[in-house]
Order: structure tokens, then C-alpha cells, then sequence
């Protein structure tokens, strides 16, 4: 399985960080590039919110990456 080659900690400038902190970055780059795609195809008209189906989706891209780490 995955989580069992991923570190606790990672190393960054000498300072201990959670790994969880490595899920966060990824899923704040896919959220990005998720957030330009969707504008680009201007689905965002379909919804009623659009601030809140990206914090929904940033949400969710982080639950499932923080659950491949642990």
C-alpha cells in the first residue's frame, strides 16, 4: 500500500512537517488547475455557488489524498 512508504515527517528547511502538509499542497495544485479547466469552460454558470463547490472539491481532493498517507 501506499502509506506504507510515506514518512510521518518530511524534512522542509530543517523544520519537521506533517505529511498531511504534502497532501495539502498537491491538492491545492489540482484544485488550480481544476478551478482554470472549469473556468475556461465556463461550467461555472451551472452552479448556484461557485466559491462553494471549490472549497467542496479542495476539500474532498484533500480528504482522499490525506487517506492515501495514512
Amino acid at each position: 500500500m501506499l502509506h506504507e512508504w510515506i514518512p510521518r515527517e518530511l524534512a522542509f528547511l530543517d523544520a519537521h512537517v506533517p505529511t498531511l502538509f504534502l497532501a495539502f499542497l498537491l491538492a491545492a495544485g489540482a484544485i488550480w488547475l481544476l478551478d482554470k479547466w472549469l473556468a475556461a469552460w465556463n461550467l461555472y454558470d451551472l452552479v448556484w455557488y461557485p466559491a462553494l463547490l471549490r472549497v467542496a472539491l479542495f476539500f474532498s481532493l484533500f480528504s482522499v489524498f490525506g487517506l492515501m498517507v495514512y
